[in-house]
């Protein structure tokens, strides 16, 4: 039956605009966790709240988008997708409206903490683009979504920074909603209609998700190698950050937010990435992927001060671990063609707690070993990584 059900999936294999309209649902989803950070002393102002207690609103967000990584994202395997990713969407624009309007710092963390939990959509679409893509160009298209995940992540504090320099934290919110709503009644429409890919209950596929990393050594290898490199690359990003707030760069924070562009020029390394892992396999382009992505973090360690030179590594380390990552979540959403998105949640919750480590890590490691030292820490869970 499961191979009659991929069967009659793989008519439904999404064409390029309706993968393309999926990458902009995924981006936007996962940009709705971010534009707050550059205006939180805004926020603190305008709710009468200490720059601590927005914070830890602000934390909200990753704390509930672990929730949705492992109670949201399969439900997409246990019912159709077109309805999972609109209701998704749909509510994740009724929590940006909310946001805009409370009154206290801690209503705003309740409605940041659903934010996060469904800002998941990604992953979701992920996981479907993979159960519907054929064998041979599932890595290639995977690699759209990728792009546009990336390009969420690194876009989402720059276009929140200008909006809610422009227009407030307030409106800047309100924009969000605005757009959430306009995807979330635009996905059924796109969204091919399937069945279910799940045979299983959702409460058994919740069950089954931890042993999954003991019956498949396939995921827990992709698990590791994926947290150490995302571990990598939020560590140096955050590390970033303070090395050139403090002397001798003491930059502004809209300058600091400026270099984040250049992580921008790495994302069209997804789609070339994943056009070459369906032609020579996921294991030799996530080693030219770290092996790009580790040089260029060794340079970095002493080229911080030539900002040409650092812009350009900047760009070719985002570049090759979002290679990795499309050719390493390609190997996992090919575990069970029929049902990936449980392999993709465990998958990403692992991947996101990775992640969460070295964004602590980074900022603590410059103030206390320096730039360079931090650097090197990052090389080395990248070649961890490609050990993995």
């Amino acid at each position: 039956m499961k191979n009659d059900l991929v069967d009659v999936d793989r008519r439904h294999e999404p064409a390029g605009p309706v993968v393309w309209f999926l990458s902009l649902a995924a981006a936007l989803g996962t940009a709705t966790i971010y534009p707050l950070q550059p205006a939180i002393a805004d926020v603190a102002d305008s709710l009468d709240a200490s720059l601590a207690a927005v914070g830890t609103a602000l934390a909200c967000g990753p704390l509930g988008y672990l929730v949705g990584l492992g109670l949201l994202v399969p439900l997409v395997d246990r019912f159709p997708p077109r309805r999972v990713l609109s209701a998704q969407v749909g509510v994740l624009a009724v929590a940006l409206l909310l946001s805009a309007v409370v009154g206290d710092v801690w209503a705003l963390g309740a409605t940041i903490g659903v934010i996060g939990a469904c800002s998941t959509v990604g992953a979701g679409v992920s996981s479907v683009v993979g159960r519907l893509a054929l064998p041979h160009r599932r890595a290639a298209t995977l690699g759209i979504v990728t792009a546009g995940i990336s390009a969420g992540i690194l876009a989402g504090r720059i276009v929140g920074g200008w909006l809610a320099e422009t227009i407030g934290w307030r409106g800047t919110l309100m924009v969000f909603a605005g757009v959430c709503a306009a995807v979330a009644v635009g996905l059924p429409l796109v969204v091919p209609s399937t069945r279910p890919g799940a045979e299983r209950g959702y409460l058994a596929t919740l069950r089954s998700i931890p042993g999954l990393f003991v019956r498949h050594s396939a995921l827990r290898s992709a698990a590791t190698r994926g947290a150490l490199w995302f571990f990598a690359f939020c560590a140096l990003w955050s590390g970033l950050a303070v090395a050139l707030s403090e002397p001798p760069y003491s930059y502004s924070a809209e300058r600091i937010g400026l270099y984040a562009l250049a992580g921008l020029l790495g994302i069209p390394a997804t789609r070339i990435a994943g056009r070459y892992t369906d032609r020579v396999g996921a294991r030799r382009v996530i080693l030219i992927g770290l092996a790009i992505a580790g040089a260029s973090t060794v340079v970095l360690g002493f080229a911080l001060p030539d900002a040409a030179v650092a812009l350009t590594c900047l760009a070719l380390f985002d570049a090759g671990l979002f290679a990795a990552q499309v050719a390493n979540q390609s190997t996992v959403l090919a575990l069970d063609a029929a049902a990936p998105a449980r392999f993709n949640s465990a998958y990403m919750l692992v991947y996101f707690v990775g992640g969460s480590l070295g964004t602590a890590f980074g900022a603590t490691a410059v103030e206390r070993f320096g730039w360079p030292a931090t650097t090197a820490f990052t090389t080395a869970a990248i070649v961890l990584a490609a050990k993995s």
